[in-house]
């Protein structure tokens, strides 16, 4: 290992060999969001689809999560396979659709609704990474981790010639001090992408950072951070980066990585190996454009009236229609009030929910609708659209995300689904990738 990446190892990152499409390629059609969003969308993903066509594109490198239960998952896995390893065998031909590898971190600004949020592109070690509860390394989940959810995305991983990422890492920068740091480093390098993305995404753009000197700034940042972890959460061991978006992808990439090298333990490389590593977005918790937002629920086959017998079950539970859905939105938005307030819609109707104990409302939901069939639905105005079409939605309040990392710190990862960085469109699209098997 080079001394810049042995230096940076400390904070459990490295310099990752970054893929970045080539000249030519239609962006707006390469780039594809993260493959967790719009589960219960199916004319999403069609127009997604009918847009790419067969230009390339993300699109044939990942699977869409809405068609998990579709059938013909080994199926739909070796094509995944296939157009990555032929993309990579292309990859110094003059037909290449993506570039050769190259050391370097990206810098990328995203423009969304809120304004433009600030990330670095890095590879990220797993082994300062465990999504377990009691987990106190410098990578920590943050939200529960469910292991019968990680074979689809284990066996998508395992042999895929490239990563693409879509995981987001928080930093709980409250100065600013890499964003602020990477600006003025990245003041006059060369813009080497900059695209609108499909489908209300917003616009992207990335500069790539690559200079020795620069990385050891990076790695003094990190340093503060880290220290300053400990002053602030009243702990022994740096809690660094807290997993915002992608906590299942990236305990699927664990779990690769843990069961590779066990089976490749006597080989003599095997603590280098690109499977130790997962690319990932770092982002600033406190950047002013990432707004934090609930993770509604919508139940199926089901109707209001038997939803509220079921939350009856809350404690001080009580429950009233209101005047629409204009007037429901006001009541649950008002995080002042003292007791839990959440909405019911379903046909028209529009309930209020009050009920008191602990302000994170999944805590307290999410186990009485077990074994009902529900979904998480990022955004409001889809879960409208479920349940006029007979879902029941659940209409949780704001997300309050300044007292984050001390929420994990205390209390361990919350409860999944607990909430979302932004609405679905304004997740991170797959643009860069990296070397994998």
């Amino acid at each position: 290992m080079d001394k810049t990446n042995a230096q940076l190892a400390d904070f459990g990152v490295k310099i990752p060999e970054i893929i970045l499409p080539a000249k030519g390629i239609d962006l707006q059609k390469w780039a594809v969001i993260a493959c967790d969003q719009y589960t219960q969308d199916a004319a999403y993903w069609e127009g997604v689809a009918s847009f790419v066509g067969e230009a390339a594109s993300t699109l044939h490198m990942i699977y869409p999560e809405i068609y998990l239960d579709s059938g013909d998952r080994a199926g739909r896995i070796e094509r995944i396979h296939r157009t990555m390893r032929s993309y990579v065998e292309k990859i110094y031909s003059s037909n290449t659709p993506i570039n050769p590898p190259r050391r370097a971190g990206a810098y990328i600004e995203r423009t969304i609704r809120n304004g433009t949020r600030r990330g670095l592109m890095l590879a990220i070690d797993l082994e300062s990474y465990n999504w377990r509860a009691d987990s106190r390394t410098l990578i920590r989940a943050t939200e529960d981790t469910l292991p019968e959810r990680l074979p689809p995305r284990m066996e998508i991983r395992k042999s895929a010639a490239l990563e693409l990422p879509h995981i987001m890492l928080l930093t709980d920068d409250r100065e600013n001090i890499l964003n602020s740091l990477l600006g003025k480093l990245l003041v006059r390098a060369p813009v080497v992408y900059d695209t609108p993305l499909m489908m209300d995404g917003g616009n992207v753009r990335c500069k790539l950072l690559y200079r020795k000197n620069d990385w050891a700034l990076i790695r003094d940042v990190f340093e503060h951070l880290s220290r300053a972890s400990i002053n602030r959460y009243k702990t022994d061991k740096p809690f660094l980066f807290a997993v915002g978006d992608g906590n299942h992808s990236l305990a699927a990439a664990k779990a690769v990585w843990d069961e590779y090298k066990t089976a490749h333990s006597d080989e003599a490389d095997i603590k280098n190996h690109p499977a130790r590593y997962a690319m990932a977005e770092i982002v600033n918790l406190h950047d002013p454009a990432i707004m934090f937002e609930p993770i509604h629920r919508v139940v199926f086959n089901t109707d209001l009236d038997r939803i509220l017998n079921v939350l009856a079950a809350l404690p001080g539970f009580s429950s009233a229609e209101t005047g629409g859905i204009e007037q429901l939105r006001g009541i649950v938005a008002d995080t002042s009030a003292p007791e839990n307030r959440f909405g019911i819609v379903s046909g028209g109707r529009c309930v209020l929910v009050k009920c008191s104990g602990n302000k994170l409302l999944t805590t307290v939901i999410d186990p009485l609708l077990a074994g009902s069939e529900t979904d998480y639905i990022h955004g409001e105005a889809e879960l409208l659209r479920l349940a006029e079409q007979g879902g029941v939605g659940i209409l949780l309040p704001p997300f309050n995300k300044e007292g984050l990392f001390e929420t994990i710190v205390t209390n361990g990862p919350m409860p999944r689904k607990s909430f979302s960085m932004g609405d679905a469109c304004e997740k991170r699209f797959y643009l860069e990738a990296r070397q994998l098997f």
